[in-house]
């Protein structure tokens, strides 16, 4: 039988209309909310303590007392994480049902509820409504962080893989943003409006309801979970731009071949696979290490933070947006330069930049007292830990997170990365203000030792899976030559088994054949 090889070129594509579009709606609806979510609460959150403790004396006549009041915010900070937690549990089942685009769409809805509960809430003079409001708001998310970039990494071209996974995390970065403007003082930031203000993550949801329904699934899911042919090929030509789309075809065939005795894997599945064991526990630190590397602290309490570092009362609000515009500007230079300098020189460097920030706010702190100046340093160094986190930690985990498996086991690798990602993001939101009362400035100094140890992680074990299939990236992992060594070329595709772990099997030919 006559074989030929699929190099890099001919199954590499160029961003269409569909393509930026899907990326764009996908992200806007769903991305952007959770960064929305993750800042919203910040400005008005004297205001928030107020209202529970206006509600709680007029239920019981007293007041909470200053801890009560302290764990019932922290609560409301933090359940946003624990709603997410969830929603990725939800993940596996949703898009093996609903497909990818299908999950999007469908869970909008907890939005609108969530939204509505929040924006309600002082009508009813209900702090519970604000409470289950973010908790709701937190699955949409939990489900949305996992799927859009599951969604963006199957439909775009290899080539183009980085470019629009990053999409998710600059609207992120936007999302932080738009709570930073919104909530100064002249804006949004008042007494008054802060349940508006939390109730206006429904319009960006509605604009994607309103287009995204009108766009394909994923040509993936269509192929290799649903062997629907002609879908597949409608799909690939409307995201590629092109009516010659065999290429394209027959390399998801080639994965669905390899696939073809394995239905979807579950997460028990997938963690007892000895053979998946490096892949399964890369995404474990990558994932925990992103929400422990400190940068929920920095989100959720940033005027705090500024407040601690001697920053004046009346500037604090316009200093915070200001660090959401270095937010967008190192969010914009990750995906323009992910494609070019890959996936783990940008990890690397952000996590190692965000460490050596954390230990530099540290000593900006300790020693702000007796040095003026200090105070600017603790500032700057905020800035550094949101820009060094932008560049890749913030949305790289999830592209890894695909990248790593072929379909079948991308659904329980997106549950295991997102409910640990989650569940990290709680535990800091939750805890940040009792360990800041306690330790003080060194509370920090944690971050900076999970930031280097995640990037030295990267360096010795993941290897770089730009411009890789994910059949070619499931043979990294069963080779033989060192994991730390990029790979130069399509044909030199093996590098060395950990302790014996392998991928998908160690492969003889280095080289990807088709029939």
């Amino acid at each position: 039988m006559d074989k030929k090889v699929l190099t890099s070129e001919q199954i590499t594509g160029r961003l269409t209309f569909s393509l930026l579009a899907v990326s764009l709606l996908s992200s806007f609806g769903s991305s952007m909310l959770y960064g929305y979510n993750l800042a919203v609460v910040n400005s008005p959150s004297e205001y928030i303590k107020a209202f529970y403790n206006d509600t709680w004396l007029q239920r019981y006549e007293q007041p909470l007392d200053e801890s009560s009041l302290t764990l019932m915010y922290s609560l409301t900070v933090s359940v946003f994480a624990l709603g997410g937690m969830i929603g990725s549990l939800l993940v596996g089942v949703l898009v093996s049902r609903f497909g990818r685009k299908g999950t999007v769409v469908k869970s909008s809805v907890l939005v609108f509820l969530g939204g509505g509960l929040m924006g309600l809430s002082r009508i009813f003079a209900s702090p519970e409504m604000v409470i289950v409001g973010r908790f709701i708001t937190g699955i949409h998310s939990g489900i949305s962080l996992s799927v859009v970039p599951m969604y963006l990494g199957e439909i775009s071209p290899k080539n183009l893989r980085g470019l629009l996974g990053l999409v998710p995390s600059l609207f992120i970065c936007l999302g932080v943003f738009s709570a930073q403007i919104l909530g100064l003082p002249e804006l949004m930031g008042q007494d008054a409006s802060w349940p508006l203000f939390l109730s206006l993550v429904v319009i960006p949801t509605f604009v994607q309801l309103m287009f995204l329904p009108w766009f394909p699934e994923s040509p993936r899911y269509l192929l290799i979970d649903k062997s629907n042919v002609h879908a597949t090929v409608d799909a690939l030509r409307r995201f590629l731009g092109e009516y010659d789309v065999q290429d394209v075809i027959e390399e998801m065939q080639e994965e669905q071949k390899s696939l073809s005795s394995i239905e979807t894997a579950s997460v028990f599945q997938l963690l007892s696979d000895r053979s998946l064991f490096w892949q399964t526990l890369s995404v474990v630190v990558i994932n925990v290490g992103m929400q422990l590397s400190g940068i929920d602290a920095i989100w959720f309490y940033t005027n705090s933070i500024f407040e601690n570092a001697g920053i004046p009362l009346a500037e604090i609000p316009y200093t915070t947006v200001g660090t959401g515009a270095i937010e967008i500007i190192a969010g914009l230079i990750g995906c323009f330069t992910v494609e070019k300098l890959g996936r783990r020189p940008l990890i690397i460097g952000g996590f190692s930049f965000m460490g050596f920030c954390c230990a530099g706010i540290t000593l900006a702190l300790a020693f702000q007292e007796r040095i003026n100046v200090m105070r600017y340093v603790s500032v700057a160094c905020v800035i550094g830990i949101i820009a060094g986190f932008c560049i890749g930690p913030a949305g790289l985990p999830f592209i890894l997170t695909g990248e790593l498996f072929t379909q079948s086991h991308r659904p329980a690798a997106y549950i295991v990365g997102g409910t640990l990602n989650w569940l990290s993001n709680f535990t800091v939101g939750f805890v940040f203000p009792f360990l800041q009362m306690m330790a003080g400035a060194f509370c920090y100094m944690l971050f900076c030792g999970v930031c280097l140890f995640v990037a030295l992680y990267v360096y010795f074990i993941i290897p770089e899976t730009k411009n890789k299939t994910f059949m070619e990236i499931s043979q990294m992992f069963s080779s033989t030559k060192s994991l730390a060594m990029p790979v130069s070329n399509g044909d030199d595709l093996k590098l060395r088994k950990m302790n014996g772990y392998g991928g998908y099997g160690a492969l003889e030919s280095s080289s990807m054949e088709f029939c």
